[in-house]
């Protein structure tokens, strides 16, 4: 009797990949968390949490409890993604293979690179490579998600004006997630409750002040490309699915643009930042939907019908 079946159905596939997006994004969050209560070396070493010992010990108190707890959290990622490959490659849908693999490939490269962040004592630029590696999971993965619920890619709903205008806002959201990064490495969030002490922009070498201003400058550059391709679409009556695409974007971005001036104007405080962290998260996913939406499905039958075609057809 076989432990698996021999194909699993779009409905588990599309299951399997939400849950995947979701726990992206999840681990950015509580790796935040790490970061914020000062614990990312609650786990003085790696791969092991002290010299002697892979897990939390007493000594170790709340910060060691905190940051194996989120060393913990990827082996229930990387357990969604062997499970998203599985059933993705079990199924007649070959496209989205790739994606799939690339995802699951991204967590022990993650672990990796998570493990150099403690062995270099939290290095501000091996910390921000940490987030932004993150940060195209949650791209990669949502995409995987959104494609899931389609029968293939088919051909583009827009001209290329608009397709090159879709991928500078997406060019957009990655300069504002790296110099997201610059500003935090510069500012009090060390990660370590040690160094705390340290004066702001002494860990990454640039001015807290001019970073953020900059930080400042291309989140309008973004916003602003938002709304000009929103209002283009509107013009031109664009399929529905890129307008709303557009349309939520943009809610995340004004959302996301009001967090961040009240927590920079507040001293930056934990929850705020934190809210901050998971608005990067969404802006990051529905950014990464935008891309997807300029694309129409390969067929018009619902996913469903294809597999009864398909199974008709064996």
């Amino acid at each position: 009797m076989p432990l698996l079946p021999a194909a699993f159905s779009a409905t588990t596939i599309s299951r399997l990949a939400l849950a995947n997006a979701v726990a992206n994004g999840l681990i950015v969050v509580t790796g935040g968390a790490v970061r914020l209560t000062g614990s990312g070396l609650g786990c003085p070493t790696w791969p092991r949490c002290t010299t002697e010992s892979f897990v939390a010990t007493p000594e170790l108190a709340g910060h060691g409890v905190i940051e194996f707890g989120n060393r913990l959290l990827t082996f229930v990622l990387a357990a969604i993604a062997i499970a998203t490959v599985v059933a993705v490659w079990r199924s007649t849908r070959r496209d989205l293979r790739p994606l799939a693999v690339v995802t699951f490939l991204g967590i022990p490269a993650q672990a990796l690179l998570g493990g150099v962040t403690v062995l270099t004592g939290l290095n501000p630029w091996t910390v921000a490579a940490h987030f932004l590696v993150s940060a195209v999971l949650v791209a990669l993965s949502t995409t995987l998600w959104l494609r899931s619920r389609e029968p293939g890619v088919g051909s583009p709903l827009l001209r290329r004006p608009f397709v090159l205008l879709t991928w500078g806002i997406a060019a957009a959201t990655a300069g504002v997630l790296v110099l997201g990064t610059i500003v935090t490495g510069s500012g009090p969030h060390s990660g370590d409750v040690d160094d705390a002490d340290v004066p702001t922009g002494d860990r990454i070498g640039f001015d807290p002040e001019l970073m953020s201003q900059l930080h400042a400058d291309v989140v309008f550059l973004l916003v602003g490309l938002t709304i000009a391709m929103l209002v283009a679409l509107y013009a031109t009556d664009a399929p529905d699915r890129v307008r709303r695409a557009a349309r939520d974007l943009l809610i995340v971005e004004l959302a996301q643009g009001v967090v961040g001036y009240v927590q920079y104007f507040t001293d930056l405080p934990i929850a705020l930042v934190l809210l901050h962290m998971l608005g990067a998260v969404l802006t990051t996913a529905f950014a990464a939907r935008l891309v997807w939406s300029v694309r129409g499905p390969a067929s018009d039958l619902p996913l469903e019908a294809r597999e009864e075609q398909a199974a008709a057809t064996r």
